[in-house]
């Protein structure tokens, strides 16, 4: 049997990169997939088609997880087309690299309103849905211990996302809900490549002190979140996991 038969998931920034291979991982064993997306309803259509070749089922919900309505409205939007929430995996998020001369306010705020307070408002939007057994799965990012020069308030933001997800973990376990992080390394996705870092001798120069040799692809990270999303890890929380290819 799927490990995730019957449940139903919600994947924030699910429409392309680790978000949609998150997305496809989570229905290839059997949930039923809500696909976030802020701005590209294409590319989140294309999710849910790919989802729904497979056998799975999957539907694009359009919303800026940053605000408190729009969180709302994705979770609510989840309830009312499957009946229930069992996984969260808050994955929304945007990097933008910068030399500490060049901060500006704009920069800090466009970062943290949606990779930190976009994890704090959809978590808290999805937790009266959230029964026992469930499992919230938030993205950070092995910049937060690799120190990548010029990012550090995308460093800091991912640093707030392990703090709060420890906290979270020990405020919902009594409640049997499970919340855990995965920290991806360097992945190859649209989003990488647009920005010209894919050949960029900063990856280069990650790749070279990565253990096993290459960047990462978007299912390295899918299936460490489909395991912390099912039964196998129920007796994980408040973790922290790695999957980097071996970089510290």
């Amino acid at each position: 049997m799927s490990k995730l038969a019957g449940k139903v998931a919600v994947v924030t920034g699910a429409s392309k990169g680790i978000g949609a291979a998150i997305a496809e991982g989570l229905a290839k064993e059997g949930a039923a997939v809500v696909v976030n997306y802020a701005s590209s309803r294409a590319g989140a259509d294309a999710v849910v088609a790919s989802i729904a070749a497979a056998g799975g089922r999957a539907v694009a919900v359009q919303a800026d997880v940053s605000t408190a309505p729009g969180a709302q409205r994705l979770i609510e939007a989840a309830v009312t087309q499957f009946g229930r929430l069992d996984v969260l995996v808050n994955n929304s998020g945007i990097y933008e690299f910068a030399a500490i001369e060049e901060l500006t306010e704009d920069h800090y705020r466009r970062q943290f309103d949606l990779n930190v307070l976009g994890v704090l408002l959809t978590t808290q939007a999805a937790v009266a849905h959230l029964g026992e057994g469930a499992s919230i799965v938030n993205i950070s990012s092995a910049v937060t211990h690799v120190h990548t020069p010029m990012a550090a308030v995308y460093a800091g933001t991912k640093g707030a996302v392990n703090a709060i997800s420890g906290v979270l973990a020990n405020e919902l376990g009594p409640r049997k809900i499970r919340v855990n992080v995965v920290s991806p390394g360097f992945v190859v996705t649209e989003g990488t490549q647009t920005a010209g870092i894919v050949g960029s001798d900063m990856v280069a120069g990650m790749v070279a002190q990565t253990p096993l040799g290459r960047a990462g692809r978007p299912d390295d990270i899918a299936g460490v979140v489909a395991f912390l999303a099912s039964d196998d890890a129920r007796w994980l929380t408040g973790e922290v996991i790695t999957a980097s290819g071996g970089i510290r």
